[in-house]
């Protein structure tokens, strides 16, 4: 007589889940919020876990496929284009390996700028719901100030945010030494116009002083 052992069925975490169905785990719990994929069982600290028999792929690709992945890459200056470059390769390799169906949109501006041309498509693609990732390499690529806010609309129409380096990005300091430039450049032409002496010479001090420091 033969005797079939029932084996216990396999059950993996969010994490290897998100790797099998080809997503990030985000997803997966934006899945959960809205009932399509609930997890099989939760640890007592909280922690879900799926059964790796009943997930399918093909179950849920389907709608994601229509809402594309955009990566984004920025730079600050024109000498900065080898950088841009290097950005838009990584994330296309990244994209790539992931399956994704994807756009990048780059754009060559200051971080503090929030009228780039690339960051508009960006943001249009994400509040009209055409857009379900955004890609970058550092955060501080998105906007030196206020990344917060975007990540924030991101949430609220269920875009993933995947960013591939979360350290310090390595051209931060040059980076910020432009941005600080930029924001004097403003100041100084308020200040100029109202014919102030020692408001001249303080600005022309901190504008020496940060062009030092980027050198």
């Amino acid at each position: 007589m033969m005797y079939i052992l029932n084996m216990p069925r396999r059950r993996v975490s969010i994490h290897e889940a998100a790797e099998f169905l080809g997503v990030a785990a985000q997803t997966l719990r934006r899945w959960e919020r809205e009932g399509k994929l609930i997890p099989d069982e939760r640890t007592p600290g909280g922690r879900q876990r799926y059964d790796l028999a009943r997930l399918r792929p093909d179950q849920f690709h389907a709608e994601e496929a229509s809402r594309r992945t955009i990566a984004y890459a920025r730079v600050s200056s024109h000498d900065q284009k080898d950088d841009l470059e290097r950005q838009k390769q990584v994330l296309e390799r990244y994209c790539a390996r992931q399956g994704w169906t994807f756009e990048v949109i780059a754009d060559l501006g200051s971080g503090m700028n929030y009228h780039k041309k690339g960051l508009t498509r960006l943001l249009d693609a994400v509040i009209d719901g055409e857009s379900g990732r955004l890609v970058i390499t550092h955060r501080d690529r998105l906007l030196r100030f206020g990344a917060e806010l975007v990540f924030a609309i991101c949430e609220a129409k269920n875009v993933e945010v995947v960013i591939l380096n979360q350290g310090e990005d390595t051209t931060f300091e040059e980076d910020l030494a432009k941005d600080v430039l930029e924001i004097i450049t403003v100041f100084s032409a308020r200040l100029y116009g109202s014919r102030s002496r020692k408001n001249r010479k303080l600005l022309e001090g901190v504008r020496a002083a940060v062009e030092n420091a980027a050198c």
